[in-house]
């Protein structure tokens, strides 16, 4: 039992554990290793979405004073 839940762990967290998302069933590692022979992945970068960008903090009462023209 518990093998098996680490399995699944390492099929959602690893990048060569993971399903091809072209494919549906074959493993990146495996998928590499057909279309490549003796190529490895050494590292890799993950994105994710709306990394880097920070949100405007912003006074709505300030700002509508300084539309109307007052402080």
């Amino acid at each position: 039992m518990v093998q098996g839940r680490i399995n699944k762990f390492y099929q959602e967290v690893c990048l060569v554990e993971q399903i091809f998302v072209k494919d549906g069933e074959t493993p990146v590692g495996k998928m590499i290793e057909q279309k490549v022979p003796g190529m490895k992945i050494v590292a890799f970068t993950r994105y994710k979405m709306g990394d880097g960008l920070e949100k405007k903090v912003s006074d709505l009462a300030a700002e509508v004073a300084e539309q109307i023209g007052k402080k």
